[in-house]
């Protein structure tokens, strides 16, 4: 349930950046996933008791810990936040909530109860006062309650963490945190890889293969490691919001195998369809 009133019109103050749509080596690979067909499995909150209050930028995105948001301000409420944030003496600091819009309503957005903290690391003011910027998740978040709504949202939160395994053993399939996050990004790569395949991509992604087997892991720790995995599901905001609430790596990289597992099986499907029945323009150009 949220705890959050709608937040209206939500399209008036976002803009993505073109680059984080593209597959290099400095950005994140983008997938587009089969979801994952169970739901997240409940589990006792892990959120520290003290709480501290945090402006609220509702979006239509989830931003997960360790990832680069790109954002373009210019509606009014929002360049009052930024112009507070920024003569803090704190790092500037926002927490951004998931905001799907509302059935059957195109003017009103539901947010969600669990965000993550943006940082501000880079910003770039204008002359007509709106802000480029770029920021990156931080902690996450649930909201515990709605301080203020004007001139924009203003929350007090508590921050989640994942709870540690129980003792450090492996789970009842004796697979540890490391073995199930390296089976994950190799499902990662043979999705990248057939994805290219689909695309035309195969001979110009074979150095590109390279790199993304080197650099996908990126020597991160398995529970960053989910979080960035849970980043790349482009086109499925609500699991990446269930990816994001789950306070347990094991159970959010079992999940992420399975999505993975489940756009594997769709994507190897349609490249033996596409081998069986190539397309005329293939066909001419071979």
């Amino acid at each position: 349930m949220s705890l959050l009133p709608h937040a209206p019109n939500f399209p008036l103050h976002f803009r993505r950046h073109p680059q984080t749509l593209t597959l290099t080596r400095r950005h994140r690979p983008l997938l587009r996933c089969s979801s994952s067909s169970s739901p997240p499995p409940p589990a006792e909150s892990s959120s520290s008791s003290e709480t501290t209050e945090l402006p609220i930028f509702p979006l239509p995105l989830v931003l997960f810990p360790g990832a680069i948001l790109p954002l373009q301000i210019f509606e009014f409420r929002y360049r009052i936040m930024m112009h507070t944030l920024l003569h803090s003496p704190d790092s500037p600091r926002f927490g951004v909530l998931f905001s799907s819009p509302s059935p059957g309503s195109s003017s009103s957005a539901a947010a969600a109860s669990v965000g993550c903290v943006a940082e501000v690391v880079k910003h770039e003011r204008l002359a007509d006062d709106r802000f480029f910027l770029i920021a990156k998740g931080q902690e996450r978040f649930r909201v515990s309650s709605v301080l203020r709504t004007k001139p924009y949202l203003v929350a007090d939160v508590s921050f989640l963490e994942d709870r540690p395994p129980p003792g450090g053993e492996d789970d009842e399939g004796g697979v540890d945190l490391e073995g199930l996050a390296s089976e994950v990004e190799e499902l990662m790569r043979d999705v990248i890889r057939i994805s290219n395949r689909l695309n035309g991509k195969k001979k110009k992604a074979e150095g590109a293969e390279a790199e993304v087997a080197e650099d996908l892991r990126r020597g991160l720790f398995p529970t960053m490691f989910s979080f960035f995995v849970g980043s790349t599901f482009e086109g499925a905001p609500k699991e990446q919001q269930a990816l994001l609430e789950m306070e347990d790596t094991r159970a959010r990289l079992k999940r992420e195998r399975e999505t993975l597992r489940n756009t594997l099986n769709y994507l190897t499907a349609a490249a033996a369809v596409k081998d069986v029945f190539p397309s005329s323009s293939s066909s001419s150009s071979s």
